[in-house]
C-alpha cells in the first residue's frame, strides 16, 4: 500500500514508459504513410472509432469499479481480522484462569497455557499471509516489465523467507509438522486451536461458558478466513477481463486512423491563414492520439492489476504489515520483553507491505 499523497509524474511516466513510446511510434508511423507516402486511404471516419470508444470507457469502468470492490472488500476483511485478533486476546487473557479448575494449575503453567493459545493465532495469522501471497495464473501484475522493476525495489516478507521458518517460531515441532502436512495449513491451526480450548474445558481451566465464546471467536475467524480466501481463490471474471483487454487493444490500433482525419480537416482551414502551421499541423495527431491512447490504457492496466489485492504491491492490501501489527499487539498483551517483540516491516519506497 503505498503511503505518500499521490503517486509523482516521475512514477507514472516511469510506469507506462515502454507502452507510451510504442503509442508514439505507432502514431507517427500511421502519420508518415499518411501525409508524407499519401496513404489516404488509411482515413476511416470518426464516428466508428468513437462508437467503439464508449464501449471500450464503459467495459474498462465496470472493470476499475469491481476492482476497487475487491480491494476495499479485502481491506475491510483483514481490518476485521484485526478487531477479531484483538477480541482473542482479551479473552484469552481473561478466561484462561484456575476458577472452576477440577485439579489447578499454578499461575507458571497458566501463563504458557495462554501463550501457547496466543502462539497458535499468530500461527495462524503468518499462515494465512502466506497463502494470500501464492501466485495465481490470473495474476498478471509480474508479467509488465515496468511491474517486475517495482517488485524489485520492494522486500515482501514471504518472499524473503518460508512459511516454514516462521511457523517453528510459534508452534511446537509436533504441531508445525502436523500443520505442514495439510493443504490449507491455516484451517488445521484452527483446528488445532478449537482442540486445545477444547481440552482446557475438560481440565475446568476454561469455563463452558466460556468456552463457547473461545469457539465463537474461532468461528469468526474462519469466517475472515473464508471471505479472504473467495477473493484470493476467485479472480474477476475472465470474460470481462479478456472483452475490456481485447476492446482496449482494438481501440488503441483504431484511433490513429480516426484523429488523422480530423486533424487534417482542420489543417485545411488554418493553412488559408497560416499556411506554414496549416502544413504542419496534422503531425500534432501523434501526441494528441498517444495521450488518448495512454488514458485508455492505463485505465485497463489499473483495473487489471487492482482486481488482485494480495499480490504485494503498491496498491495492494498490507496484509504482511497487518498481521506484524497484530502480533506486536498480542505479545505485548503478554507482556514480553520489548526487545523479544519483532518490530513491524519496514516500508519501501513509501510502500507498506
Amino acid at each position: 500500500m503505498l503511503t505518500k499523497k499521490r503517486y509523482s509524474v516521475k512514477d507514472m511516466f516511469l510506469w507506462s514508459i515502454g507502452e507510451t513510446i510504442i503509442f508514439l511510434v505507432y502514431a507517427g508511423l500511421i502519420t508518415f504513410l499518411y501525409e508524407v507516402l499519401n496513404f489516404t486511404f488509411l482515413d476511416v471516419p470518426w464516428t466508428p472509432v468513437a462508437l467503439i470508444g464508449t464501449a471500450v470507457a464503459f467495459m474498462v469502468g465496470f472493470q476499475n469499479n469491481a476492482a476497487y470492490d475487491r480491494i476495499w472488500e479485502s481491506r475491510k476483511i483483514w481490518g476485521s481480522i484485526v478487531n477479531t485478533s484483538r477480541t482473542l486476546g482479551m479473552k484469552v487473557q481473561e478466561m484462561v484462569n484456575n476458577q472452576y479448575a477440577i485439579t489447578p494449575i499454578d499461575f507458571e503453567n497458566i501463563k504458557e497455557e495462554k501463550r501457547v493459545l496466543i502462539y497458535r493465532h499468530i500461527a495462524w495469522l503468518t499462515a494465512l499471509r502466506y497463502a494470500m501471497r501464492q501466485h495465481k495464473s490470473w495474476e498478471t501484475s509480474h508479467l509488465s516489465r515496468s511491474n517486475r522493476k517495482w517488485a524489485e525495489l520492494l522486500h515482501i516478507p514471504e518472499k524473503i523467507s518460508t512459511l516454514e521458518d516462521n511457523l517453528m517460531l510459534y508452534l511446537s515441532p509436533k504441531e508445525e509438522k502436523y500443520v505442514l502436512s495439510k493443504s490449507n495449513r491455516q484451517s488445521a491451526i484452527l483446528y488445532l486451536q478449537s482442540r486445545h480450548i477444547g481440552k482446557l474445558k475438560e481440565k475446568g481451566i476454561i469455563w463452558e461458558f466460556s468456552f463457547l465464546e473461545l469457539e465463537n471467536v474461532l468461528e469468526e475467524l474462519f469466517t475472515h478466513q473464508g471471505k479472504s480466501e473467495r477473493i484470493k481463490n476467485f479472480p474477476y471474471p475472465r470474460q470481462y477481463a479478456s472483452l475490456a483487454y481485447y476492446l482496449v487493444k482494438l481501440f488503441v490500433v483504431l484511433l490513429p486512423f480516426g484523429i488523422i482525419s480530423e486533424f487534417a480537416d482542420i489543417a485545411k482551414y488554418i493553412i488559408i491563414d497560416h499556411p506554414t502551421v496549416g502544413s504542419y499541423f496534422i503531425w500534432l495527431s501523434v501526441p494528441f492520439c498517444a495521450c488518448v491512447s495512454w488514458a485508455f490504457h492505463i485505465m485497463e492496466r489499473m483495473a487489471r492489476i487492482g482486481e488482485n489485492p494480495f499480490e504485494g504491491g503498491p496498491n495492494d492490501v498490507p496484509i504482511s504489515s497487518i498481521s506484524r501489527g497484530i502480533e506486536i499487539d498480542l505479545r505485548e498483551m503478554l507482556d514480553e520483553n520489548k526487545n523479544d517483540i519483532p518490530s513491524q516491516f519496514r516500508e519501501d519506497q513509501n510502500v507498506q507491505m
